[in-house]
């Protein structure tokens, strides 16, 4: 898998700054090549202060959390030149956050994920469509289901009224 994140990486980029935007989607590009379930892109940029996209993909065990950390770490060096600029785990491997500053990529395993709900905190943030970003087959809770397809119904109407959802 580690071979297709550096082949597509080198297929469609030159090394060198991305949008904070892009660098999101290389990293849930890279979770969902470890099979990163609950894939969550979070635009929470007018919402907090100190970083542009929250990236949150649940992994099914600890050796799976380290996998994904990795394999984003990778990617985006390979893609970017970058590390982060801080990295946290937690002792029972439950739990991982790699922030780069404008984007923060948090792995989490199932029940962890459950406890924090990082999504529902920053709920008025907008998520991106990662279906219209070119992934397919994503696995998504009920749970994350159900929070992504409210959102998708909330656009639809905001649109359908000519809102911006202000």
């Amino acid at each position: 898998m580690s071979d297709q994140i550096e082949s597509a990486s080198s297929e469609q980029f030159e090394k060198g700054p991305v949008s904070s935007r892009e660098a999101a989607l290389l990293a849930a590009r890279a979770a969902d090549g470890k099979k990163a379930t609950d894939i969550i892109v979070q635009d929470v940029s007018e919402l907090v202060g100190i970083t542009d996209y929250f990236v949150i993909v649940t992994a099914a065990n600890s050796r799976q959390v380290s996998a994904i950390v990795d394999a984003i770490e990778e990617a985006m060096r390979k893609r970017t030149g970058e590390h982060p600029v801080h990295r946290e785990e937690t002792r029972d491997g439950s739990w991982e956050l790699l922030d780069y500053g404008y984007m923060v990529a948090h792995v989490f395993q199932p029940e962890t994920r459950e406890f924090y709900r990082l999504e529902a905190l920053w709920n008025d943030a907008p998520v991106i469509d990662l279906s219209a970003e070119g992934f397919s087959g994503i696995e998504y809770s009920d749970r994350i289901a159900e929070m992504l397809g409210s959102k998708r119904v909330d656009a639809a109407s905001d649109e359908a009224s000519g809102s911006d959802g202000e």
